[in-house]
C-alpha cells in the first residue's frame, strides 16, 4: 500500500464518522462531572465561611452558563444523605433549569469511593461514544477534597479510562496537598476558595470545543458520496467499537475480563468462580471493518488515479 492510499484511509476515518454516523441530535461534546458528596464536603473552606459542597454548588451554577447548549452533560454525585439517585442529571442534552435544580439537590453524607464511580462515570462515557461510532469528544471531570476509600480501583480504573480516550479532569476543593491524581490525568487544578473553583470549573469548560469535521478534507470526502450508508456505518461500528467495553475490563480471545476483581466485597463465597461472559464478536467485526476499509481505499484511490489521468488526457 503506497502512501497515497494511508492518506486516503487515514481520510476516510476523520470524513466518514462525522459524515456517516450522526445519531438525530447534534451534541459534539459530552461531559461527565463527578461530584464528591462525602461528608468532609460540609467543611469550611477555611479561612472562608463558605462550605466546600455550597462553593461547588455556586461555582457550577456560574459556570454552567457558559456551557455551550449542544453539550451533552451528566452529573453523578456520590455519598449524599439525602439522595438515593446518585445520576442526579443523567448524561445528556443541556437543560439549565433541570440541570440547576440537580447541583442545587445534594447534601453531603457519607465516604469517598471515588475509583468506582470513576468506573460509573467513564462506563458512561464509553456507552454514548459507542453509540455515536466514537463520533464527538468526551470528558471526565472530578471535582473532590479528599482521597478515595477505594484507591486499588483509583489506581487500576484511571490509566485504563485514558487509555481509552476520554479526557481526565482533577480539581481538589481547599485539599491541605495535591490529590493523588494530580500528575495522573489530564489537567489538575487547585482550589483553595470560591472564586478559585469557580475560575478552575471555567477554564476546565473552556477546554470543551471542537466540531469534529475536517473541513481541509472535503476534497477527498468528494470521492465517498457513491459509498452506501449501511456500508460506511457497518465499517466505522467495527474500527470504533472494540475500546468501549466497561472500564476495568479487557479484551482477550474475545472475552471481557475483569482487570480488579469486582467481587473483592462481595457476600458471595470467593472459591465459587464468576461465570465468563459469552464470546462476542469484536475480533470478527474489527477484522471484516479492516476489509471494507481496504476495499474502499483501493475503490477510492482508482477514482482518484482516473480522475488525473483524465485531467491529463
Amino acid at each position: 500500500m503506497n502512501i497515497r492510499m494511508w492518506i486516503i484511509c487515514l481520510a476516510v476515518l476523520g470524513m466518514v464518522v462525522p459524515a456517516y454516523c450522526q445519531t438525530d441530535d447534534e451534541a459534539l461534546n459530552h461531559v461527565v462531572i463527578v461530584l464528591d458528596g462525602s461528608g468532609s464536603m460540609d467543611d469550611l473552606m477555611s479561612p472562608t465561611p463558605v462550605k466546600k459542597m455550597d462553593a461547588a454548588k455556586d461555582a457550577l451554577v456560574r459556570v454552567m452558563e457558559t456551557i455551550d447548549p449542544e453539550t451533552q452533560v451528566g452529573l453523578l454525585v456520590f455519598s449524599t444523605s439525602n439522595l438515593t439517585e446518585d445520576w442526579v442529571y443523567p448524561l445528556g442534552p443541556l437543560d439549565k433549569d433541570r440541570l440547576k435544580q440537580a447541583i442545587l439537590s445534594p447534601l453531603p453524607g457519607g465516604q469517598t469511593p471515588l475509583g468506582s464511580y470513576i468506573k460509573k462515570a467513564a462506563d458512561r462515557l464509553l456507552e454514548e461514544r459507542a453509540r455515536r461510532f466514537g463520533y464527538g469528544t468526551y470528558k471526565l471531570l472530578i471535582v473532590t477534597d479528599g482521597e478515595a476509600q477505594d484507591q486499588d480501583r483509583v489506581n487500576t480504573y484511571t490509566p485504563d479510562v485514558i487509555s481509552r480516550g476520554i479526557t481526565m479532569d482533577v480539581i481538589g476543593v481547599a485539599m491541605s496537598s495535591d490529590h493523588t491524581l494530580a500528575t495522573r490525568v489530564h489537567s489538575y487544578k487547585r482550589a483553595d476558595d470560591p472564586d478559585a473553583l469557580a475560575q478552575a470549573l471555567i477554564e476546565v469548560f473552556a477546554e470543551v470545543g471542537g466540531t469534529g469535521k475536517d473541513l481541509e478534507s472535503e476534497e477527498v470526502f468528494k470521492e465517498l458520496a457513491s459509498i452506501p450508508d449501511d456500508m460506511a456505518k457497518a465499517m466505522i461500528k467495527a474500527l470504533a467499537g472494540s475500546g468501549n467495553q466497561p472500564v476495568g475490563e479487557t479484551k482477550k480471545d474475545g472475552l471481557d475480563r475483569p482487570l480488579l476483581d469486582q467481587t473483592a466485597n462481595s457476600p458471595s463465597s470467593p472459591t465459587e468462580p464468576a461465570p465468563l461472559p459469552e464470546r462476542d464478536k469484536t475480533l470478527k467485526d474489527v477484522l471484516s471493518g479492516l476489509v471494507i476499509l481496504a476495499f474502499i481505499a483501493l475503490v477510492i484511490l482508482i477514482r482518484v488515479k482516473l480522475r488525473q489521468n483524465k485531467k491529463r488526457g
